[in-house]
């Protein structure tokens, strides 16, 4: 998978994804000076899965006014967001057989709610 991790996301996640050999670009180290919507449309770019704790995502996907199609966004949601909380969404993520790209897609501690975002009229 190739997956750009929000620099939100905490490192031994991403040297997790790493070490089970994903391409995983990571904002905090790569792209420390870019926005939100730069970050989008970077991995719209590089095919990527947008892999992030950062729920304004999940807005920014879906308002975009021509809809995702080559990348993904994964918002990871659990309280507390405490790693040993957020270990077992990734696998659940690593393991499920979906398709990422072109959605936007919540994963929780309960299952994986995925939305295709639709064009916006003008």
């Amino acid at each position: 998978m190739r997956i750009l991790a929000g620099e939100n996301l905490p490192g031994p996640i991403v040297f997790r994804l790493r070490e089970l050999g994903h391409d995983t670009t990571w904002v905090l180290t790569d792209y420390p000076s870019l926005k939100d919507p730069q970050i989008l449309e970077l991995a719209e770019s590089q095919e990527r899965i947008v892999l992030t704790l950062d729920n304004g995502f999940r807005q920014l996907a879906l308002q975009r006014r021509t809809p995702i199609n080559q990348c993904g966004v994964i918002v990871l949601r659990t309280d507390p967001c405490l790693l040993v909380n957020l270990m077992p969404l990734v696998d659940s993520v690593l393991r499920a057989d979906r398709t990422w790209n072109g959605y936007v897609s919540i994963v929780t501690e309960y299952g994986i709610e995925m939305l295709r975002p639709t064009k916006l009229r003008p």
